[in-house]
């Protein structure tokens, strides 16, 4: 399959966008053009709020298990097309066509695990005080039309979320991928339509963000308001979410410690952090970025992290064993560049890496950068990309006191064969997602979100389907 067109979805049927406003689709690996389409003006805007609400009316009503069965429907169809729709993320994304693979196998079980707990949904009976009230139930019910945004590092994984979060729930989506990256989350659209999901339910619009999305929250039918991004964007949203008084799930940056103690076998750590680190070139929220190693496992860290960064075999995703591909696109070599440049300039030490490489494409190196001082950018700024901190701690309390420090608090990892230290870490980092000897944190069953500056709420697990409901009580009353 090649790239595919690029169409909106509204009201069940793929349409052209109405806008006079043109956007490219570009391989980061090459740059070459793969596609242009037009984006969505407010005629379009409108006809998917309009398409929404009636969706809403349609697939509220609907019992959670036939909502269920057409779900996983789709889920079927995601996972019988998954190799098709994994080479599409990485032509338009870049990231390896093993992780792309990934990427969409486990973007199918998120939905199905949401759609699952939606049937499990039980009402809560309140003991009445009164004679005469018959039952008193808490009920969760669906919180209406949902509007979502989501960014470029994970075209499948990101929209999954919010599309099984909302639809498990019995709420209508309009859906505003990336405008880079469109091609994958049409294509899971694809397999809802063909599965049979009534039209408005799920749209899909495309075009300017700052425009869609203001134009978006400010609609009255729209009932909550779902972004994935970066700090500053989430924050406008949520001033926009609140003076409409909309519902609002954020899930922002990261710049994730991990911790290393001395009693860690730092060699098998170093091997798993380069794995961690320079997954999908970096761009992820939830990438280690400051490696804090205890100082007597300082040497051997460092020798085997860096040893296994310039081990990574860097290329275009559809090459055979690939393990490092491009950033997104160009402008993010620039900032790359910004952020090394000024952590050496501050008294950095460059161990690998720190350039951009010269082949085709938004390829820059993976790099690691020791003992860069605080007033560093790097040690306060989420770099998004390829670029690794280490630093030497004496004692766990320092190490404790410097992961805290920067407002962000999505993930921290830390590294101990001691269980009292490891209960310690996982109490005192600040952080949503706390991962003690490994870096898997997230999984379908299990919620994401953040603290301080890292979000609001959680999407994926339990959680993530809760924020698509409202509490409602009901009282009963003999007649």
């Amino acid at each position: 399959m090649n790239h595919p067109s690029i169409r909106l979805y509204i009201d069940g049927a793929f349409v052209d966008g109405r806008g006079a406003l043109r956007l490219e689709v570009r391989n980061p690996a090459d740059g070459v053009l793969l596609t242009d389409y037009a984006a969505a003006d407010d005629a379009d805007l409108r006809a998917a709020v309009a398409a929404a609400a009636r969706g809403f009316a349609v697939w509220s009503r609907k019992l959670a298990l036939e909502r269920f069965r057409i779900i996983t429907a789709a889920t079927a169809l995601i996972r019988e097309r998954a190799a098709a729709i994994a080479r599409i993320l990485t032509l338009e994304q870049g990231k390896p066509l093993a992780e792309a693979l990934r990427e969409v196998q486990l973007s199918a079980d998120i939905i199905d695990f949401l759609a699952e707990e939606a049937k499990r949904l039980a009402a809560r009976g309140v003991p009445p005080r009164t004679a005469g009230v018959l039952s008193q139930t808490v009920q969760r019910v669906p919180i209406g039309p949902v509007a979502a945004f989501t960014p470029w590092n994970f075209p499948a994984n990101l929209p999954a979320r919010k599309i099984g979060g909302a639809l498990a729930a019995g709420c209508s989506l309009i859906l505003k991928p990336d405008e880079q990256v469109p091609g994958t989350c049409l294509e899971f659209v694809r397999a809802f339509h063909d599965a049979g999901l009534p039209p408005g339910v799920l749209n899909v619009v495309l075009g300017h963000p700052p425009h869609i999305s203001s134009t978006l929250i400010a609609e009255p039918a729209i009932a909550k308001i779902s972004f994935t991004g970066s700090v500053p964007v989430g924050k406008q949203l949520g001033e926009l979410a609140a003076r409409h008084m909309k519902r609002y799930t954020a899930e922002l940056g990261g710049h994730a410690p991990v911790v290393v103690c001395a009693d860690a076998d730092a060699q098998a750590v170093a091997r798993l952090a380069v794995v961690a680190k320079f997954r999908n070139a970096g761009q992820v929220c939830a990438s280690p970025v400051r490696l804090l190693v205890q100082r007597a496992r300082l040497d051997a860290f460092r020798d085997a992290f860096v040893a296994g960064t310039q081990a990574l075999k860097v290329g275009d995703g559809l090459a055979e064993g690939t393990n490092f591909g491009p950033l997104v696109n160009e402008r993010r070599l620039a900032l790359m560049q910004q952020l090394v440049d000024d952590a050496l300039a501050c008294g950095g030490r460059l161990l690998c890496g720190g350039r951009r490489i010269e082949r085709p494409g938004w390829f820059y190196a993976p790099t690691v950068i020791e003992g860069a001082p605080e007033r560093a950018r790097l040690q306060s700024e989420e770099p998004f990309g390829p670029i690794a901190l280490l630093d030497a701690f004496d004692d766990l309390d320092e190490a404790i006191a410097r992961a805290n420090a920067l407002p962000y608090g999505l993930a921290a990892y830390a590294f101990t064969r001691d269980l009292a230290t490891a209960h310690r870490l996982g109490q005192e980092l600040q952080a949503g997602m706390v991962g003690i000897n490994h870096f898997g944190v997230s999984q379908p069953e299990t919620p994401f979100g953040g603290v301080k500056e890292s979000g609001i709420g959680h999407e994926s697990g339990l959680e993530g389907l809760l924020g698509c409901t409202e509490l409602k009580l009901v009282s009963v009353a003999a007649p």
